[in-house]
């Protein structure tokens, strides 16, 4: 038996961790998710070497997730991002199409992707790449290490500002 499931096998929301000052739960992150502008400085590296530095990203908020950053296409080196096959579908973003991520001989399949062509209200996605944090060498927003959400379905990222519980873990898929 999970935490999320009672005596009796049926689901129960797992009980939120109550934010401390300077804190967000992601039980207060909205459904449909939103997409917020972020001005603090975003590093990526791979391969040992930085792959974005940018002051200009976006964060995807829904409720149960860590956020997600997005930035700018244009933040990446030529030759970093590599399309690959492949699409997934978002109920909310639409039509994913992914990236290999490569740098100084390192690769992570299928490690970014982008919305070529969001649905309404996710337009600032049209020219950005989101990345899974756990395939990278480090994601830094402000200075601090990002860890990364749990399972490889979602590419949230989690910083000290953030609690949970998060899905994407074993036995989080109904939440």
């Amino acid at each position: 038996m999970t935490p999320a499931h009672g005596l009796s096998g049926f689901f129960r929301r797992p009980h939120p961790i109550k934010p401390k000052t300077g804190q967000e739960s992601v039980w207060d992150y909205p459904r449909p998710p939103r997409v917020e502008p972020r001005s603090e400085r975003v590093i990526v590296r791979l391969g040992g070497q930085v792959i974005a530095d940018t002051t200009d990203a976006v964060r995807v908020l829904e409720t149960s997730h860590p956020p997600v950053y997005y930035l700018p296409l244009d933040a990446f080196p030529a030759g970093v991002l590599v399309p690959v096959e492949g699409t997934s579908f978002c109920e909310y973003k639409g039509e994913a199409h992914y990236f290999d991520v490569a740098a100084a001989g390192v690769v992570a399949p299928r490690a970014g992707w982008t919305y070529p062509e969001p649905t309404r209200g996710f337009e600032a996605l049209s020219t950005r790449v989101a990345l899974y944090p756990g395939q990278m060498d480090s994601c830094e927003v402000n200075g601090e290490q990002v860890t990364f959400q749990e399972g490889n379905f979602y590419g949230g990222w989690i910083t000290r500002q953030i609690v949970g519980p998060f899905k994407g873990g074993p036995g989080t898929a109904g939440w």
